[in-house]
């Protein structure tokens, strides 16, 4: 004889169905997704960011790849209440986004201080020709240089989310769940 195990009581906070599980906020039941899924997908994402496979591919490529995940994670959760997560998640991907560009396609201090210079130029963000050079010639490691104010407002969302090309801009997972 066989015993049904799929079935149960339990609370609300502890109950998943379709990886998704239940959050009281004051007075009013709110649906979130597993912080298991929410591990799963920073781990899709570095599995495309990876140093040795973003190397080998272009950008266009690999944003491509992103958006898919990006978008394909919060069509299926966009039920749940994550906008923190999200908003976490965005700064995360954002910022290894930019170290590869800084690392993968500038490498030089040359190429990195031309290209900032480029960029001020056409946005007035008005940094002066010292700091771009100061932060491209920079020796701190690249997830540090990446995360300095000159390059975190050079190369912010909206920058990245332009299209350029056949390359399709960058998703900012803010704006698409908010959408």
């Amino acid at each position: 004889m066989l015993i049904a195990t799929k079935s149960k009581v339990v609370r609300p906070t502890k109950s998943q169905f379709l990886e998704i599980t239940y959050d009281k906020n004051s007075d009013e039941w709110k649906c979130k997704p597993m912080d298991d899924r929410k591990m799963k997908l920073y781990d899709k994402c570095r599995e495309v960011l990876k140093r040795s496979k973003a190397i080998a591919r272009s950008n266009a490529v690999t944003f491509r790849k992103i958006n898919g995940k990006v978008r394909g994670w919060i069509n299926y959760f966009n039920i749940g209440s994550m906008k923190t997560f999200i908003d976490k998640f965005g700064q995360w991907l954002r910022h290894k986004i930019r170290v590869i560009i800084i690392k993968k396609q500038w490498k030089k201090p040359k190429k990195i201080d031309r290209s900032l210079q480029l960029l001020n130029k056409k946005k007035p963000y008005h940094f002066t020709e010292e700091q771009i050079s100061s932060a491209a010639n920079s020796r701190l490691g690249w997830y540090k240089q990446a995360s300095g104010n000159v390059v975190n407002f050079l190369l912010n969302p909206q920058i990245l989310a332009m299209k350029k090309g056949e390359r399709s801009g960058l998703v900012n997972p803010l704006e698409y769940y908010l959408r």
